[in-house]
């Protein structure tokens, strides 16, 4: 592992420990060049996943993208950050489960909407607005409508 800092190429590990949900282990390294510590998070990862875009463009699938997105849409709203962790975990491991390494951007925006109506009104409105691009207030008030309705 190279230090972030200097470049050197060869840091040691002074602890690992599993994170609290067990899904990753993070990594307290050490720098023999510079003296800095700096830490490191290792996941376990089934597939390599590839995001098709709706203009038929691929991607890599990028986990941290995701996580931002449902972070951005729990701003401020009574969700842990550990919930968030297991939030984001749960749609990953629904992707690699899929089978396919191919992955339609639509179906993950799907996934994020479905999880997020589950657990936060407001931050389900708010990841729509911007998944759906709202751009006029009838936008919301005819997703209001639908959210509104018996299913």
């Amino acid at each position: 592992m190279h230090c972030p800092f200097c470049g050197h190429d060869d840091t040691q590990v002074k602890d690992s420990r599993p994170t609290d949900d067990g899904s990753a282990i993070r990594r307290r390294r050490f720098c023999a060049a510079c003296g800095q510590r700096f830490t490191t998070i290792e996941r376990v990862q089934l597939r390599e996943l590839t995001v098709v875009k709706s203009d038929g463009r691929r991607v890599l699938f990028d986990r941290d993208k995701l996580a931002r997105s449902v972070r951005i849409a729990l701003r401020k709203r009574p969700v842990q950050e550990e919930r968030i962790e297991r939030i984001v975990n749960g749609i990953v491991r629904q992707l690699e489960a899929s089978g396919d390494s191919d992955i339609p951007s639509k179906q993950i925006g799907e996934l994020v909407m479905e999880t997020l109506k589950e657990v936060d009104a407001v931050a389900y409105v708010r990841f729509a607005s911007v998944y759906r691009n709202f751009r006029e207030a009838k936008d919301f008030e005819a997703f209001l409508g639908e959210l509104g309705e018996p299913t």
